[in-house]
């Protein structure tokens, strides 16, 4: 626990102008991020009696090794550089939001020549025009179903829509009126994209004019004695009418507007958001988050503000914001939101009438979620605790292992062999901690020595980051005596006839980056350390932390057989009951690992697979292969080719066709294929590789 007062900075130091601060830790890690109007007096704050600061704010200076800042122009400014770092730096003293699940959105792509209407998660790409979010994605495809009627859209894919271009027929849609078939060129780019601006419009609230627009259609109709294209329209308003009823009125002014609601108690707090477009409820979201610092709830609305908004623009961010609380600096905060919409936002606490009501409900559904939420946490956190535990009691730990790697080797028939870590912290998967790596000290099948390899560069590079960090420092070796294996250069890569860099460690598993307090990877050692496998695997594990002087780390392996926990050392394997949480936890991060090596095993053979002689062409590009192949039909012909007729592809010259004819010449073509059903020798006709 550090000292406050000894990385205090001087009141002469500190400017009295708005901007960030930023804590760092002793490893030099960002652990807060906080902006103020005025630097001198906010930062000064912190450095106040210990006993009169809050006990999350005591935890965070207390932890703290020294403090920095950047002063900027103004209050918005401020606002903006405190989202973006958060965002890069990930404090653990700062409220972040998660959302409780990944929300679908009705999408539609109007950066592509012929739009299209899809659902979409995830993070949200330039050009792409949003709706929702939804609930369900059953919801979106049934709103679409009914507008489709009238704004035959394309919704179909990539693949879809080229097939149909290429044989001249469309899709069951474009049959049944469904989809306007630009793809065989039923109506022009220019058409089709009117219809999918008209989509939108109607999406965003627009609707009554298109109704009473088809209604007015339809009267002429019926005059005209036109019945079924008047039966037609009715059907159509009739579609339109019942996707508006999907979504009920709520603001009887057409209001565009976002309400947020907080539910707190002293630990956590649940955040729900109400998207109202057109004075309809077009979507809804919850988030919840640990109050990891002391905030009121003027200061969960701010923070959740930034995450709402601070990735959009335009009519995402809408004319009103109503909140239950307002921002301490509210004007900085509109002026923020009105630079991201372009216009002005109105951003205030609704006092009466339907939008206060609305607020109430928006309001009972984050009480709600903080209830749920907290019921389910703690029936998991018993879960997890409860595993925990009889993983230490099970091993003989000293505590429980609150951080967990797993590592697995996956190869086939010992080609593309590789490894992948796995790490779960607080029995939950850390997905961002993810590593995997490729076999380099040898070729071919052995899992032992692979495990060994595989463990040895992990922690070398731990060791690395513990000795820039000044945590430890390897003492050099006395005279005679053999140096520590940390400092011992490995063995040239038989396939490459080159050392690895003196450190040991794999290029792809260093970090580039430079010190500046975000989070390194292999910075952080697990208490517990599992292997796929038995005991040749966990004894493998043991010996390359030995050699690297790491006693601290307990090692266990996870037998695919039996289930059996196994030990370093001793012959026989510990049995956890079947119904044990423990294993339980044991078995989802060893299936874990097994499928994030074997992922990535498949993705290295199928690029291997494809990969073609040509590749080995100085100055050949994809689009000049592409050329070849699609001019001889496949690689085998393309080998018996001469120089003259490779020359006779367009964008080939002669020098590029000598390559290509030495490249396949050197190249020994690969094996027949059989149809293992048949016997019968499939001859190459395509344009595969070889």
């Amino acid at each position: 626990m550090a000292d406050p007062s000894s990385y205090r900075p001087s009141p002469g130091q500190i400017p009295d102008s708005p901007g960030v601060y930023k804590f760092r830790d002793e490893h030099r890690r960002v652990i807060y991020v906080g902006k103020a109007k005025n630097l001198r007096q906010r930062v000064a704050s912190y450095f106040q009696d210990l006993a009169h600061l809050h006990p999350r704010t005591r935890t965070m200076v207390t932890t703290a090794a020294s403090v920095e800042w950047t002063v900027v122009s103004t209050e918005v400014e401020a606002l903006q550089l405190e989202y973006t770092w958060i965002k890069e730096f990930d404090p653990r003293f700062n409220v972040k939001y998660r959302d409780d699940k990944s929300y679908p959105y009705l999408a539609v792509t109007l950066n592509e020549e012929f739009p299209r209407v899809q659902v979409m998660r995830g993070a949200k790409k330039k050009g792409v025009r949003y709706f929702g979010p939804y609930g369900h994605a059953w919801a979106i495809r049934e709103t679409v179903d009914l507008m489709l009627r009238v704004f035959p859209v394309r919704t179909c894919s990539a693949g879809v829509f080229k097939n149909a271009a290429r044989t001249g027929r469309p899709c069951l849609l474009g049959y049944i009126d469904k989809c306007s078939a630009p793809c065989v060129g039923r109506v022009t780019p220019k058409e089709h994209r009117a219809l999918a601006e008209d989509f939108c419009d109607f999406m965003a609230g627009r609707t009554g004019a298109y109704i009473r627009r088809l209604e007015k259609d339809m009267m002429q109709a019926a005059e005209e004695m036109e019945y079924e294209r008047a039966a037609r329209l009715r059907d159509d308003a009739g579609a339109l009418k019942r996707a508006m009823e999907k979504s009920a009125v709520v603001l009887a002014d057409a209001t565009d507007a976002d309400l947020i609601a907080v539910a707190e108690d002293e630990l956590e707090a649940a955040l729900q958001i109400f998207h109202v477009r057109g004075g309809r409820v077009r979507g809804q979201r919850g988030w919840v988050t640990d109050k990891v610092e002391a905030v009121d709830t003027a200061g969960l609305v701010e923070h959740a503000l930034q995450q709402l908004y601070g990735e959009e623009r335009g009519d995402a961010v809408p004319k009103e914001v109503l909140v239950p609380a307002l921002p301490e600096d509210t004007e900085a905060v509109s002026q923020w939101l009105a630079e991201r919409r372009g216009a002005q936002v109105s951003l205030r606490i609704p006092q009466r009438g339907d939008k206060k009501d609305l607020m109430t409900t928006v309001q009972r559904n984050a009480q709600q979620a903080l209830g749920l939420h907290k019921t389910k946490r703690a029936s998991d956190l018993t879960t997890r605790s409860r595993a925990l535990e009889e993983i230490a009691e099970a091993l003989g730990l000293d505590a429980a292992p609150l951080r967990i790697e797993c590592y697995d080797i996956s190869h086939l028939q010992g080609d593309d062999v590789v490894a992948s870590m796995v790490v779960f912290e607080d029995g939950l998967a850390r997905k961002s901690e993810y590593r995997r790596f490729q076999i380099k000290g040898f070729e071919g099948q052995d899992d032992v020595r692979s495990m060994h390899e595989v463990i040895g560069r992990r922690f070398k590079r731990y060791l690395q980051e513990k000795e820039r960090t000044g945590e430890w420092e390897q003492p050099p070796p006395a005279s005679g005596e053999a140096p520590h294996p940390a400092q011992v250069p490995p063995a040239p890569h038989p396939a490459q006839g080159a050392p690895l860099p003196a450190d040991g460690t794999d290029p792809r598993d260093t970090d580039p980056r430079e010190d500046d307090g975000r989070p390194k990877r292999f910075a952080y050692p697990p208490q517990l350390v599992v292997v796929d496998g038995g005991q040749p695997q966990v004894a493998a594990a043991r010996r390359a932390l030995d050699e690297l002087g790491i006693d601290d780390i307990a090692v266990c392996g996870l037998a695919k057989r039996l289930e059996e926990v196994w030990l370093p050392d001793d012959d026989d394997p510990v049995v956890l009951p079947r119904s044990s949480e423990g294993l339980y936890l044991l078995q989802r991060v060893r299936d874990e690992a097994h499928r994030f090596a074997i992922t990535y095993q498949r993705s290295k053979r199928a690029k291997r697979i494809r990969s073609s002689p040509l590749d080995d062409v100085a100055g050949l590009g994809e689009t000049r292969k592409q050329a070849l192949i699609k001019h001889f039909g496949s690689v085998k012909k393309l080998r018996q080719a001469t120089i003259e007729e490779i020359c006779q592809v367009p964008g080939i010259g002669r020098r590029t066709a000598e390559s290509v004819a030495a490249a396949l010449a050197s190249a020994a073509p690969a094996a027949p294929a059989v149809n293992t059903a048949t016997g019968e020798i499939m001859e190459e006709d395509d344009g595969g590789t070889s």
